[in-house]
C-alpha cells in the first residue's frame, strides 16, 4: 500500500457543453481542517466532513496535538467509483484502488470515492482514505523518524476507526481486509519485519503479509500491558542516533520471543478502545456549490495534478483546457490551469508562448491569483536559465511575481519555497530571509520530501547538522521513498564525520520548473 497506493481518482475528462449553475454536479464544503469536493448531494457530503473531522479529533486527543484550525488544510476529492479513482493514479481504466494521498508540489491532497462496499460495519473507501489520512497526519503532526513498518501499521491501526451513532470513537478494530494474509501465508519475521522495507520484498503474498503484520505489532505495542512504554523506548532510541537493530533489541527484547508473542496476541481477543465521550467536531461545514466554470474545470485540473507531467495524459486536458478558455474567457481559473497543462507538457513538447499568454491573461482577471503569479515567477526563471548574461536586475524581476503570489496568501507554502530555491537556481548563497521563508513552507507542510530535504540541507549549511540529519531520517525511513532520503542521510552523516558546516549546492534537490 504506497502512499498513492490507495486511490486514484478517476478524472474522466469533462463535459464541454454549456452548463448552468442549476446543472454544476460539484460541491465544495470548508472545514477547519479540510477542503472536499464531491460530486454527491450535500446531505452525504455534510455527514462525509463531520466523520473526517472527528477522525482528525481522534488522532489529535489520542496524539496529544492541538485542535486549532490548520492554516494549509488538505484538499480531498470524492468521485463516484473506486475504478474512477483508480484511473487517475495510473492513466489506465480497470483499475480498483479506493484512494489514494499525495504531498503535491501545490497542496497536498487525497482522493477517495463515494462507493458503499462495506468491510465489517465501514466502507472500504473510508478505511483506505483514513489510512492516507494517518500518513498525513503522522508526517504533519509527529515529528520523529519512524521505521518502516510502523509508517504502515499505523496507517493500518487507525484505518479501521469507526463511529457509534453517539460519535464515540471506536479503536482497534482489525482489519478485515488483512485476515488472509494473517492466517494463511507464512509469518514474516521479527528480523525481515523490522529492517526491511515493503517494496524490498517484492513478492504480493509478503508484501501483504508486511502490512498485515505491521498491523499486528502496531496493535500489541499499543494496547499489550506488558510491552507498555517499549514503543517509546524504541523510537527515542533511534531518534537519538543508535542504530535500528539495537534498538529493537534493547526495546523488544529476544526477536524470537517477539515472533511467538506476536502469534499468541493474534490468536488472543484483541481489545478494541471505545472512548469515554463523543469525540468532538470543532466549527461548522460550510457547503457551496461550484460555479459552472469551476465545475467543468474540476476533472480536469485533477487529471492534470495526476499526470505527474506526463506529455501522453496532459495533451488531451490541455486541449480540454483550451476549449473552456473559449467558453469561459472570463475566468482566471481556467486560464491558470490551461497554462499549468501547456507548461506540464515540458521543455520539448511545450507551446511555451501559448502558456505565457495563458498566465498573463489569468492574471489579468485576477492580478492576487497565487498560482498563476508563481508559475510566471517559473516561466521566468526557466528563461534565465537560457541566458548567457543575466544580471541581478533579471533575478529580482524573475522574484517579483514569487513575492507577489506570498503576499496574497503568506500560509501558502508554495511560493516560500520557490523564493528559496530562486538563488539555489542563480547559484548564490541564499538571504536570511529566504530561509527563513523556507522554514516556515516546511512548518506549513513537513510532509513535502522536496521541502524538508531542502531545509535539511539549509540547516546543514547553517551547522545544525544534528538538526538536519533528524529531519533526513524521516525521509530515509519513510516506506514510500526512493532512495532521495537514504543519500540526504550518508551525506549529511559524512558531513559530521568530517566537521563540515556546509551542504554542497549539488546536494539541493532538482528543481521541477524547468
Amino acid at each position: 500500500m504506497t502512499r498513492k497506493m490507495v486511490s486514484i481518482l478517476v478524472a474522466g475528462i469533462a463535459m464541454f457543453g454549456a452548463v448552468s449553475p442549476a446543472d454544476a454536479k460539484w460541491l465544495r464544503a470548508d472545514t477547519g481542517n479540510f477542503i472536499i469536493y464531491s460530486e454527491g448531494n450535500e446531505k452525504s457530503l455534510r455527514d462525509f466532513a463531520v466523520t473526517l473531522e472527528r477522525f482528525d479529533m481522534t488522532l489529535r486527543l489520542r496524539f496529544k496535538q492541538s485542535g486549532e484550525r490548520d492554516p494549509n488544510r488538505l484538499t480531498i476529492y470524492l468521485v463516484k467509483h473506486a475504478e474512477d479513482a483508480g484511473t487517475l493514479m495510473t492513466g489506465k481504466t480497470g483499475s480498483m484502488i479506493a484512494g489514494f494521498y499525495t504531498p503535491h508540489p501545490e497542496g497536498s491532497y487525497a482522493v477517495s470515492n463515494r462507493d458503499s462496499d462495506f468491510i465489517q460495519g465501514t466502507s472500504e473507501a473510508q478505511q483506505t482514505l483514513f489510512h492516507e489520512y494517518s500518513h498525513h497526519f503522522m508526517m504533519r503532526y509527529l515529528p520523529a523518524a519512524f521505521p518502516a513498518w510502523f509508517v504502515e501499521g499505523f496507517a493500518e491501526y487507525l484505518s479501521t476507526v469507526d463511529f457509534t451513532a453517539d460519535g464515540k470513537a471506536k479503536i482497534g478494530n482489525p482489519p478485515q481486509q488483512r485476515a488472509y494474509s494473517l492466517l494463511r501465508t507464512p509469518e514474516i519475521p521479527a528480523e525481515t519485519l523490522l529492517f526491511q522495507r515493503p517494496g524490498e520484498l517484492r513478492d504480493a503474498a509478503k508484501i501483504d503479509g508486511y502490512y498485515g503484520r505491521s498491523w499486528l505489532l502496531t496493535h500489541m505495542l499499543f494496547s499489550d500491558p506488558a510491552r507498555d512504554g517499549q514503543l517509546s523506548a524504541y523510537v527515542d532510541a533511534i531518534n537519538s542516533g543508535v542504530d535500528p537493530k539495537e534498538a529493537a533489541t534493547k526495546a523488544f527484547g529476544d526477536l524470537a520471543k517477539l515472533d511467538r508473542d506476536l502469534n499468541r496476541y493474534m490468536s488472543s481477543l484483541l481489545s478494541v478502545r471505545l472512548t469515554n465521550d463523543p469525540v468532538p467536531v470543532a466549527g461548522q461545514v460550510a457547503i457551496t456549490p461550484l460555479s459552472a466554470a469551476a465545475d467543468a474545470m474540476l476533472p480536469l485540473q485533477l487529471e492534470r495534478k495526476s499526470a505527474k507531467d506526463d506529455p501522453e495524459r496532459l495533451a488531451p486536458v490541455r486541449d480540454a483546457l483550451a476549449k473552456l478558455t473559449v467558453q469561459y474567457p472570463g475566468d482566471a481559473g481556467i486560464w491558470y490551469e490551461f497554462a499549468m497543462a501547456e507548461w506540464g507538457m515540458g521543455k520539448e513538447k511545450r507551446d511555451a508562448a501559448a502558456a505565457r499568454d495563458a498566465v498573463d491573461k489569468a492574471l489579468a482577471i485576477a492580478p492576487q491569483h497565487v498560482g498563476a503569479n508563481l508559475l510566471l515567477g517559473r516561466m521566468m526563471l526557466a528563461d534565465l536559465a537560457e541566458k548567457d548574461d543575466v544580471s541581478a536586475a533579471d533575478w529580482n524581476a524573475a522574484r517579483k511575481p514569487i513575492i507577489r503570489a506570498n503576499r496574497a496568501d503568506p500560509d501558502d507554502p508554495a511560493p516560500l519555497f520557490a523564493y528559496y530555491r530562486s538563488f539555489a537556481d542563480e547559484g548564490v548563497a541564499p538571504p536570511p530571509v529566504a530561509v527563513d521563508g523556507l522554514a516556515h513552507a516546511f512548518e506549513l507542510a513537513p510532509e513535502n520530501m522536496q521541502t524538508r530535504i531542502s531545509y535539511a540541507y539549509a540547516l546543514a549549511a547553517q551547522g545544525q547538522v544534528d538538526t538536519a540529519i533528524r529531519l533526513a531520517k524521516v525521509v530515509a525511513f519513510d516506506p514510500h521513498d526512493r532512495g532521495d532520503g537514504v543519500g540526504l542521510l550518508e551525506q549529511l552523516e559524512a558531513m559530521r564525520r568530517g566537521g563540515r558546516k556546509d551542504a554542497p549546492a549539488s546536494a539541493e534537490p532538482a528543481d521541477d520548473a524547468q
